[in-house]
């Protein structure tokens, strides 16, 4: 079998299953951080004496639900208890083997870009893994030392921090590994959350229950603290997942920037919808959220580029004759670079680059995104003339 079919196999394997255990994830991050946030005092005496502190009312599928969260603990172990850590640790292990795939394995095509530092494949795979490890450690050590004095402090250290960390790799790394890497970074930090703090102090709980001892209230606290903490950052999270299929965001001069200012306009958004559920609601935080991405988005546009009327346009079959030395490895028939052609875009005939003539633009003029790392040397000279044949009309 050949190996880059087989490559693009396991990714498209890996992809699909990263997106379905995420999903379980995220989907329980935003269901219990609702539900905690809804709860009601019980007003039936006998929940007060439980130890229930809080319960709500739900109607999902034709059938009656309450849900009742207890201030501290039970006074008995149910036999039956379920925990919430698979969907983060299968999102997690799943996701450092798609990017181990996809970025890892073909660091010389997709991490490194020459254009913006000269490190090696090699060195491009240390970056990326250290800086995995290297955000678990600051974030979980900011933590400790500033979550119980000032929530507001640690928000802006490690904002701070994270700025730091996108700023270098964008410099060290191509656009979109770069992003995915402080994605990873992020989410890395999450699942280490749930692997370190939340799952551990469950489980304190339930050993010290099962001794007859009482339950240190302190446990709860910690796990719901690093909880909330893990549900701010889902949506910068996504949007560094997705990234990689929007180069004007990572191919632009400032990328570190971009990428902060949607983060932090997402984390606004998300802060919203948390305080909805407490039946508190600041409508300025995700209209200043949505204010700083649509921003953010006009800032980042292409700029429209001018036609010398004085000059005759290049022809379509010189246009052509470009696709096929500097874009047919990846988008032809059968290509000699990639499994199949990319985007199911195929320029290996004059026909063929006519009907994607917008695509080339957009790609090689505009955004300087393709060739891919620029792998096959298209030179400034062969862009302005694709530039100049598409804006006289692409004739």
């Amino acid at each position: 079998m050949d190996t880059s079919y087989l490559i693009d196999a396991v990714s498209m394997l890996l992809r699909w299953l990263h997106l379905i255990v995420g999903i379980a994830w995220i989907g329980a991050s935003f269901y219990f951080v609702y539900l905690d946030n809804s709860l009601k005092p019980p007003t039936d005496p006998k929940l007060k004496e439980a130890g229930v502190g809080g319960e709500m009312w739900a109607m999902h599928g034709g059938g009656f639900y309450n849900p009742q969260k207890y201030t501290n603990a039970p006074k008995t172990l149910p036999e039956d208890l379920h925990f919430f850590f698979w969907p983060s640790y299968s999102t997690w292990i799943t996701g450092f083997l798609l990017i181990s795939v996809l970025y890892y394995f073909q660091a010389s095509t997709y991490m490194v870009d020459p254009s913006i530092s000269a490190i090696t494949p090699l060195q491009s795979v240390g970056i990326g893994l250290g800086t995995l490890v290297i955000g678990w450690v600051v974030y979980d050590q900011l933590a400790r030392v500033l979550i119980e004095r000032s929530q507001l402090l640690f928000a802006i250290i490690y904002v701070a921090f994270v700025t730091v960390v996108a700023y270098v790799l964008t410099h060290l790394l191509s656009g979109r590994a770069a992003y995915i890497h402080v994605g990873a970074m992020i989410a890395t930090t999450m699942s280490a959350n749930v692997f370190f703090w939340i799952i551990p102090a469950q489980r304190k709980q339930v050993a010290t229950m099962k001794l007859g001892g009482e339950v240190d209230p302190i446990w709860g606290k910690r796990a719901k603290q690093r909880s909330y903490h893990n549900n701010y950052l889902t949506l910068p999270v996504l949007f560094a997942m997705i990234s990689n299929h929007y180069a004007s965001t990572y191919n632009h001069p400032h990328a570190w920037l971009v990428l902060m200012l949607i983060m932090l306009g997402s984390v606004l958004i998300r802060h919203f919808f948390n305080l909805r559920h407490k039946g508190v609601y600041r409508w300025e935080f995700p209209i200043v959220g949505m204010a700083i991405i649509l921003a953010v988005l006009v800032w980042i546009a292409p700029k429209h580029q001018q036609v010398d009327s004085t000059q005759a346009a290049p022809s379509l079959t010189e246009i052509a004759a470009i696709a096929q030395a500097r874009c047919s490895a990846c988008h032809a028939d059968k290509p000699s670079i990639m499994p199949v052609a990319q985007a199911g875009v195929k320029l290996d005939t004059p026909e063929r680059v006519k009907q994607f003539a917008q695509r080339v633009y957009e790609r090689s003029v505009q955004l300087k995104n393709m060739p891919l790392g620029n792998v096959t040397g298209m030179t400034d000279e062969e862009r302005a003339k694709i530039g100049a044949w598409y804006l006289a009309g692409a004739k």
